[in-house]
Parts: structure tokens; C-alpha cells; sequence
């Protein structure tokens, strides 16, 4: 769905890696205004929530970026697209790998964890001689929190190349030899890409929110036979 998806925008960290801001951006902010209820409110609550979306994803991925450089391993960029992100760093050790990882999902528990606390206070101290634009933000940072905590599990999902499936494969490597490692990665998220798809349609009809990710059938059976994939 993204191999044409090109850079629309790219701005540098001041730590020295470029972050690329991919065309998909674009697609998915139309489909989150196509079903804006045809509003002008609802148009901008929209473009608002990608941008909420936007952050998250950034943060996440500026996660990984930290767990990259806290051990030495060079970031070489951070791209954000409308299926997610990831952030592209030089060879690292498997050791190396598992704090690289948790730390996009740790990121967002912390993000949720905040924005929860913000909010409660906010609902503990507001009152009706607070302003329209108060009760307005306190929304918006709630669903903040709500968007990182809705990250958080879908990247704990064990499939390839989510957090989850990578956390998982990196579990069993503590736990057996690789290749049982590898094949058991393999056989559990092909489970998790076969029933993805039941999973679409289901977040869809109950919450009207699609997924611009799905996970490859033909690389967990790979794994599951005992082949490296990239």
C-alpha cells in the first residue's frame, strides 16, 4: 500500500538524524475529514485528531530513537507515514534490540499516564464558570491519552514488524535455541495475520476507525518454516 510514498516533508532533530513526513499523511487526514460528519467543526475536530495521532506516532518512534542512542547505535532516520512509523538505525545486537523496542510502547503508557492525569484533575476542577476553550482542551488531551494507551496495544499485538511480534521473537531468544525461537514467532503471528482480518472489520463496525496496517501472511509462514526474513 506504501511502496510509492513519498517524503512531503523532512525536518531534522537536533540530534542529527532526519525525520521524514510521508505523502500517506495526506490520504489519511482526507479520510478522517471524508467522514467528518460534512461540518466545518467536524472538518477541524478531524485534521485535530491526526495531528493528535501525528504526535503519538512521533513520540513513539522518537522512543525507539532514544533506546538507539543510549547504547551507541546510529539513528540514520525516523519516517512517519499514514500506516504508523519506524525508525531506521544502523546494525544492533539482539541485546541491543530489546531496549530499542520497548521503548516506542513504553513511550506511550507514559503519554497515557500523563494525559489520564491531566484530564481527572481537569474534570475534578472545572466547573460551569469555566470557559468553552477549557472544557475544549481537557477533551482533547483526554483523547490524547485515549490515542497513546489505542497505540500502546495495537503495537503489543504479536505480528511482524510490530513491537509486539519483535518483543516476542526476543523473548524466546532468551527462552530457546533461534530457529525455535524464529518458527514459534512465525507460527503465532500467522495466527494474528489470518484473524487480522475478521479484527478489521469488527474495529470498523463498532468504533468506525480503520487500520492502514496489515501484516504479511507470507512472511510469518517464512518464520514458521524456519526461513530469516528482513
Amino acid at each position: 500500500m506504501f511502496q510509492n510514498d513519498r517524503p512531503v516533508f523532512v525536518f531534522h532533530t537536533r540530534f542529527g538524524f532526519p525525520v521524514e513526513i510521508r505523502q500517506s499523511i495526506v490520504m489519511l487526514a482526507m479520510f478522517f475529514v471524508l467522514f467528518s460528519l460534512g461540518t466545518v467543526q467536524g472538518a477541524i475536530d478531524a485534521l485535530v485528531m491526526v495531528a493528535l495521532i501525528l504526535l503519538s506516532i512521533f513520540l513513539h518512534e522518537m522512543g525507539h530513537a532514544w533506546g538507539c542512542r543510549v547504547q551507541g547505535v546510529q539513528v540514520r532516520r525516523v519516517v512517519i507515514f499514514g500506516g504508523g512509523g519506524f525508525c531506521e538505525h544502523r546494525p544492533s545486537s539482539y541485546k541491543q534490540d530489546e531496549l530499542i523496542v520497548a521503548m516506542g510502547p513504553i513511550v506511550n503508557l507514559v503519554l497515557w499516564a500523563l494525559a489520564s492525569m491531566a484530564s481527572n484533575w481537569a474534570a475534578a476542577t472545572l466547573d460551569d464558570t469555566a470557559q468553552f476553550w477549557q472544557y475544549e482542551l481537557a477533551y482533547w488531551v483526554d483523547t490524547f491519552g485515549f490515542l497513546n494507551l489505542a497505540l500502546f496495544f495495537f503495537n503489543m499485538v504479536p505480528v511482524q514488524p510490530l513491537d509486539g511480534g519483535k518483543l516476542f521473537h526476543l523473548l524466546l531468544r532468551r527462552l530457546m535455541p533461534p530457529l525455535a525461537a524464529l518458527r514459534i514467532t512465525g507460527a503465532v503471528g500467522l495466527v494474528f495475520s489470518v484473524l487480522w482480518w475478521p479484527g478489521l472489520v469488527f474495529l470498523f463496525m463498532t468504533t468506525g476507525w480503520l487500520l492502514f496496517f496489515i501484516p504479511s501472511f507470507k512472511q510469518h509462514l517464512a518464520m514458521m518454516r524456519g526461513e530469516r526474513t528482513a
